[in-house]
């Protein structure tokens, strides 16, 4: 019995000591994966931190919206055509600028009271809501482009075209 009783004790001990080992293995294992995910973290956010350059959208594509016109127009008689430039959002630093070209007829062009405008030439536009002022100086048909381009090179046409009123 005493024979038993130590070849128990032994296996016993045998069994207590590969439970320790488990356990140890157990643990060197999750310090193992601990330490990996640490790495893993640390390096995710060293790599997402590469461009130090933080980027701001400023360019935003806008709409020209005009309220209706007349079709017809008699000579030395002015059309008013509003205008609005309708964005997605808003840029401080956006500046918009407006010229124009006569295909057919002959009239001026103009914002408000300033100087009638060149054909051809750019303008600079202070506001996002304005009128400009198209007055003929024939009895013919008119045909003109008006174009607005922003300070990034988006640009839109609009064409309009008036028929004698008389």
């Amino acid at each position: 019995m005493s024979f038993t009783l130590c070849l128990v004790s032994e296996c016993d001990l045998i069994f207590k000591k590969a439970c320790k080992m488990k356990n140890v293995i157990n643990k060197k294992i999750l310090q193992l994966f601990n330490y990996s995910m640490a790495i893993f973290l640390i390096s995710f956010v060293f790599n997402s931190c590469q461009n130090s350059e933080l980027e701001i959208q400023q360019d935003f594509p806008f709409e020209v919206k005009i309220m209706p016109v007349p079709v017809k127009i008699a000579e030395n008689a002015t059309v008013e055509i509003r205008i609005s430039l309708l964005t997605s959002s808003n840029f401080n630093g956006t500046m918009y600028s407006v010229r124009y070209f006569q295909y057919e007829g002959a009239g001026q062009l103009q914002y408000y009271s300033d100087p009638p405008y060149l054909p051809n030439d750019e303008y600079p536009l202070k506001q996002k809501q304005f009128r400009l002022y198209y007055t003929s100086k024939s009895s013919e048909s008119h045909l003109f482009s008006i174009w607005i381009k922003d300070s990034f090179g988006n640009e839109r046409k609009v064409d309009f075209e008036f028929d004698n009123a008389s």
